[in-house]
């Protein structure tokens, strides 16, 4: 069984992405949906999807729980709440109850977004993230080196919220060279067993136009030292990703940086953690 624990749908003509701006996002400025790619999900053998949240919009993260309920292959939703929001609890109890809440698996913000390095030190964010822990979902990181720090402090101050690290932290995959200050920063995780890792939006961290799974590689492997493949899962990044390649070729490109790896291995990354942690119902009746 394989899932995809990370992709995104969105329409410019109907909501703003303020990530989405300039020349270089054109090729992605257009609407993408359910139709768009089931077809690209079944040529590549893979059975359900977690879909992640795009922008700071409690609409969004509606829209989607509506769009999981009636969606055969989306089997989770990461959504977004206002995690400074004192009420932010009540927020989630509400968003399970409308239709499709029981999609609900995970909140997501854009901290590597935010001017201040330590988002998620303030007092305020921990609060919502108890309130996170509460509801029993996860915690989406979509941080970059910066903000490392902050979310390693986190991560041990809160040792029973599940915590999901997006797209390796992005380290900078087109220098052509090793990232020290990323690996420094992103070791000490290995040391938390509430912390997993995406595989996930590699292919935008390199360079668009020459990149190689040989450039994904040293990266891949890292990442499965600290992690292992009970902490580690594929995400596509879908339709980020088609800024740099396609979905068949994000899917072969992983699969060879992960190299010779056991069965049981390759199972666990490709689909059974994201199972695993998002709790996902992959293949039942819902």
């Amino acid at each position: 069984m394989i899932v995809d624990a990370h992709h995104h749908f969105w329409d410019p003509a109907h909501a703003h992405y303020p990530w989405m701006a300039g020349d270089s996002m054109a090729p992605i400025r257009r609407a993408f949906g359910p139709d768009d790619l089931r077809p690209l999900l079944k040529d590549a053998g893979i059975r359900g999807s977690v879909l992640v949240q795009t922008r700071s919009s409690l609409a969004e993260t509606i829209e989607f729980l509506a769009v999981a309920a009636v969606t055969d292959f989306v089997a989770g939703v990461v959504g977004w709440v206002d995690l400074t929001d004192p009420n932010v609890g009540r927020t989630i109890g509400d968003l399970k109850e409308r239709p499709g809440g029981r999609f609900l698996v995970g909140i997501r913000h854009q901290v590597h977004d935010e001017a201040d390095e330590a988002w998620l030190r303030r007092q305020d964010v921990r609060r919502g993230l108890l309130a996170v822990e509460a509801a029993g979902l996860t915690y989406d990181l979509l941080v970059k080196t910066p903000q490392l720090p902050a979310a390693l402090d986190v991560a041990r101050a809160l040792p029973r919220l599940q915590f999901v690290i997006d797209h390796i932290a992005k380290p900078r995959i087109v220098s052509g060279r090793e990232d020290p200050a990323w690996a420094e920063a992103m070791a000490p995780f290995s040391e938390l067993p509430n912390v997993s890792c995406k595989l996930s939006g590699l292919v935008t961290e390199a360079d668009w136009t020459t990149w190689t799974a040989q450039d994904l590689e040293p990266y891949v492997r890292k990442v499965a030292g600290w992690f292992g493949e009970d902490r580690l899962m594929f995400g596509s990044d879908w339709p980020v990703c088609l800024l740099a390649a396609s979905y068949t070729r994000v899917v072969e490109a992983l699969r060879q940086a992960l190299g010779e790896i056991p069965d049981r291995a390759r199972r666990q990354i490709m689909g059974g953690t994201a199972v695993h942690v998002y709790r996902l119902a992959v293949g039942t009746t819902q």
